[in-house]
């Protein structure tokens, strides 16, 4: 199992250079630069603008910028941003990062507790009118973008029955139409993965010598069937959670959600290097960690399975 951890862990860190590298090349490949953004319309003289050029470190090629950056790093140094001057990187994802932290905890936890019981349900229950409502309504979510849900919700919700606020964040209302666009889609996509999986559990030959040795349906059920069907689940689950802060960058802009969607979208376009970059580099490392983790979680519930 240790043995296993390291090697897992040693292809993590190959995999964040690999990405943090294509990130910071394409970057570079992006049209326009930093430094025009920084100057804007004001007119400034050449030796100005190769002053701020060389300060950046922007003359030097790519790949010594991305050494340079990577040795920071490594020192626990995020830099500072290009565009808002003076301001750590560290400081922009401590103010962002929280926000779509609780955003995404909020939807993932409400999309858990109502999709997997509706998707045992719509497996026990199989052809009822439970079944049939309950998956046309997660093809449903699936199907529907997030763009386009969010979009509604603002018109019917904010605009017509003003009733919630359009967007932004700060009190407790402002969470109801983001919370609700995220969860829509997880709860579809979980729901449909638990029905199929407990179907194909509940015709399993331990299920149906538990029920002949006159063991009843609940214990059934829930003893035997639900923990086996949950092993796919728990795979998905472990896959959302470690893309739970970067599965936000739309519902962050449709809704003006001051969080790390938004502010890496608002880096790419201002072409803000330091702070792309280290958004890049946390969520790598956390979808290295989610996936490591669903793993143990996996062999762990499945005592067949063992991690070699």
């Amino acid at each position: 199992m240790f043995q296993y951890i390291v090697r897992r862990l040693l292809q993590g860190l190959v995999v964040i250079f690999l990405v943090t590298l294509a990130t910071f090349g394409l970057m570079h490949l992006a049209p326009g630069s930093p430094v025009d953004i920084m100057i804007g319309e004001a007119e400034v003289s050449q030796e100005v603008i190769d002053a701020i050029t060389k300060k950046w470190g922007l003359d030097r090629p790519w790949y010594e910028q991305y050494l340079v950056w990577l040795g920071n790093m490594l020192r626990g140094d995020f830099g500072q941003s290009m565009v808002r001057t003076g301001v750590p990187v560290s400081q922009m994802l401590l103010e962002a990062a929280p926000v779509t932290l609780k955003l995404n905890l909020y939807s993932f936890a409400i999309a858990v507790l109502i999709a997997i019981p509706a998707g045992v349900l719509a497996a026990v229950r199989r052809y009822s009118l439970f079944d049939y409502s309950s998956m046309v309504g997660a093809t449903l979510g699936v199907a529907l973008p997030n763009f386009w849900i969010g979009l509604m919700l603002i018109i019917i919700f904010a605009q017509k029955l003003r009733w919630l606020p359009s967007g932004g964040s700060g009190s407790w209302q402002h969470y109801i139409l983001p919370v609700a666009v995220l969860a829509t889609e997880q709860m579809a996509v979980l729901a449909r993965l638990t029905r199929g999986a407990t179907v194909e559990v509940l015709h399993q030959d331990f299920v149906t010598t538990a029920r002949a040795k006159g063991l009843a349906d609940v214990t059934v059920i829930f003893r035997h069937v639900v923990r086996n069907a949950l092993l796919p689940v728990i795979t998905i689950i472990g896959y959302r959670l470690a893309f739970i802060l970067s599965g936000t960058i739309v519902v962050e802009t449709v809704f003006a959600w001051p969080g790390l969607g938004r502010l890496f979208i608002l880096s790419i376009d201002r072409l803000d290097y330091q702070v792309v970059q280290a958004i890049v580099f946390l969520l790598t490392i956390l979808v290295v960690i989610g996936n490591l983790l669903t793993d143990l979680v996996y062999a762990y519930i499945d005592p067949r399975i063992r991690i070699q």
